[in-house]
């Protein structure tokens, strides 16, 4: 039975190769049995602009367009790490870029899908990080500059990032739970998929009197928790283990 397969937060990076390798194996397998792929953001460690010749993220598009190729409907939700991704990404992918927002009819049921990091209320500084480096006149400025000054710019900021987690309490960075049934409510949903917290789990909770869930993906760091679900079930689990099920003879299956 074919399913949609939902993934995130790979941040993927030349300094973590058999990160890449796991997800570039795992892809080919998963895209055999999946009618659908849903990335939901922070694919790379950065994405300075579609022009950055870097082997690894050239490795990603080609293994994204083998994808689409099959027949795979390809859709990508832009993280706080990937947000510069843009035409010539979908171009050369086949991918559909999603907005912040994005509903769609998951088997009959109406799925709210995001990134995640706009549910992060607490996190003050980071929104407002968020909305600085989301200006369109502040992002064609950066992609003016020379590759080596993007990647300077980068790094600075991934160090910033580090040094401002750690002076954060847990609560902080994850997704405020109010947000969360603001956001459903206002998209009528009573499913919400994302990522960005990095703490895989599936949440049960009433929305205005229905029962609701909201499940959180896993990053590929350690646990490559991703997302599988067919009209017959939703099933969180690591990548490794999906793979296993998948390439299982059917009659075991059974």
């Amino acid at each position: 039975m074919r399913g949609v397969l939902f993934a995130s937060d790979l941040h993927l990076s030349p300094q973590r190769p058999d990160r890449a390798q796991v997800f570039f194996e795992f892809l080919e397998v998963a895209g055999a049995h999946a009618e659908a792929v849903y990335l939901l953001g922070d694919l790379v460690e950065f994405w300075l602009g579609d022009d950055d010749p870097d082997p690894l993220h050239r490795a990603l598009v080609d293994a994204l367009n083998t994808l689409t190729a099959r027949g795979v409907r390809l859709s990508v939700s832009v993280g706080n790490r990937d947000f510069l991704m843009g035409p010539a990404f979908c171009a050369g992918t086949g991918a559909a870029l999603l907005p912040d927002y994005h509903v769609i009819d998951l088997f009959g049921r109406r799925t709210l899908l995001t990134h995640g990091d706009l549910l992060c209320v607490k996190d003050v500084q980071y929104q407002q990080f968020r909305r600085l480096v989301r200006d369109p006149t502040k992002q064609q400025r950066f992609l003016g500059q020379t590759l080596e000054q993007r990647r300077q710019i980068a790094s600075q900021t991934r160090t910033g990032t580090q040094e401002s987690m750690l002076a954060k309490d847990d609560f902080i960075m994850d997704a405020d739970e109010n947000e969360v049934a603001s956001v459903m409510s206002a998209h009528q949903v009573t499913h919400l998929i994302h990522g960005h917290t990095h703490r895989p789990q599936i949440h049960h909770f009433t929305l205005a009197g229905q029962p609701a869930q909201r499940v959180v993906l896993g990053d590929w760091y350690a646990g490559n928790e991703v997302l599988w679900c067919t009209p017959a079930a939703t099933s969180l689990l690591p990548a490794q283990d999906l793979v296993t099920t998948l390439t299982r003879p059917t009659a075991s299956r059974k």
